[in-house]
């Protein structure tokens, strides 16, 4: 980010050469303050802050940072506990899931905060057990980090990590898109 004059130049993603101008007019000026406003958004040099509203995401996930007790990869399902705050669970059915570590979070929340992105809703990637179906409700399985079809028998309030929006016809373990939520 940087200001010239009354146009914020803004470079959203980190590579890219593309920059975003946004026109804004000086609020407030003084010695060791100014804030530059526009119809969206409000940036304040000094302090390096934008707030600005969005109206569209180029991701699909809202996820926070927890701390883990390892370092997970990507589309891994967590619950809370461990060592930290998060873990992974041989457990089928676990209460404590929390969410699914993310890649490229829409919005995240804590960023400052040393740890891992977890999806709490949201379209994700994630390690599934099958056979499941579009739309199968997923939740924690027996395999550390790897979500399985729920199962009605075995359910408990808390368990429901989401639904599937692919299918795999076998018993493998594949990462495919999932919704998080408490559906």
């Amino acid at each position: 980010m940087s200001l010239n004059n009354t146009t914020l130049q803004v470079f959203p993603v980190t590579g890219d050469v593309t920059p975003y101008y946004i026109a804004m007019q000086p609020l407030t000026t003084g010695l060791t303050a100014a804030e530059y406003v526009s119809t969206t958004c409000t940036f304040i040099p000094q302090t390096g802050v934008l707030n600005a509203t969005a109206t569209s995401a180029r991701y699909a996930d809202l996820a926070e940072v927890f701390q883990a007790d390892k370092d997970y990869e990507p589309g891994t399902v967590v619950v809370f506990g461990g060592n930290k705050e998060i873990t992974v669970t041989d457990i089928s059915h676990d209460t404590r899931i929390a969410g699914v570590i993310s890649t490229n979070p829409a919005y995240l929340m804590n960023a400052e905060t040393q740890g891992l992105p977890v999806a709490l809703t949201g379209r994700v990637s994630c390690k599934v057990l099958g056979p499941v179906s579009k739309g199968t409700v997923l939740t924690t399985s027996i395999y550390p980090g790897v979500a399985q079809a729920l199962h009605q028998s075995s359910f408990i309030p808390g368990c429901i990590l989401g639904k599937s929006l692919e299918q795999i016809d076998d018993e493998s373990v594949q990462m495919i898109e999932i919704v998080v939520g408490r559906f």
